[in-house]
């Protein structure tokens, strides 16, 4: 199992913060935002691990975190993405790291209250296909939503105006290798991205999209200046609870 962390764009939605630096390296109360990231699919028992990141500052990563020592690993992996085309394309840069691997994809600015692992290990358990992680919000619009039909899904819409439920894809997905062979066969959206629901619901389709519902909070720490200031209220909070 390979772990794979999406820290590209350009981090617009935290505007002027981001002038200077990569979102992603933002401070989230006692240590940057990537951190997290990274501690997540370590404590998961993911070792192999590579970065995405992208912009002006991409070498900022490896200044900051070397070979991964830090975190007990004996070494990090980094690529390079050179203009924003959407997760699905961020991720199909890591196909030949990843190989026949499965792999566990973590977008860099989402932040998890407890441990993942359990995720991980029913994601192991499967035969093949995908697994995603779903957790309830207060604003579906804003992200991939899913409508249920009882325990299973039969979609996943990409922002709605009208949402189905207020279940939303969090950033944490889970694919087998054939995942690149779906990437090859989207089309971009109409922000001329490769929209990873897309590849979502190739999965969904062909009937091998497991779902997980999300223990403890979760929180999208780039989406905007807000939800910034929540995750850094939330992640101090944890720590003196």
């Amino acid at each position: 199992m390979k772990g794979v962390i999406l820290a590209g764009g350009l981090g617009s939605r935290l505007h002027p913060l981001t002038k200077i630096t990569n979102k992603h390296l933002l401070p989230i109360y006692d240590k940057p935002m990537v951190y997290y990231s990274v501690e997540t699919l370590v404590d998961a028992g993911i070792e192999d691990i590579i970065i995405v990141c992208g912009g002006n500052h991409a070498g900022e990563f490896l200044r900051l975190l070397g070979n991964g020592n830090q975190f007990g690993l004996k070494k990090l992996n980094y690529t390079y993405q050179e203009k924003e085309g959407g997760i699905a394309e961020a991720l199909y840069l890591t196909r030949e790291f990843v190989g026949n691997d499965r792999i566990v994809v973590l977008l860099g600015d989402n932040i998890f209250e407890k441990s993942v692992k359990q995720y991980v290990n029913e994601f192991q358990d499967q035969e093949r296909g995908a697994r995603i992680i779903l957790t309830e919000v207060e604003n579906p619009t804003e992200y991939g939503t899913a409508k249920l039909s009882g325990d299973k899904i039969e979609e996943i819409i990409e922002k709605p105006e009208t949402p189905p439920s207020n279940l939303i894809v969090t950033g944490l997905y889970m694919y087998d290798s054939s995942v690149f062979e779906v990437i090859e066969t989207l089309s971009p959206s109409s922000r001329g991205e490769l929209e990873i629901t897309d590849v979502n619901n190739t999965y969904l389709g062909k009937g091998i999209l497991e779902y997980s519902i999300l223990e403890g909070w979760w929180a999208d720490a780039g989406s905007s200046i807000e939800a910034y200031y929540q995750a850094i209220k939330k992640v101090r909070e944890k720590i003196y609870k």
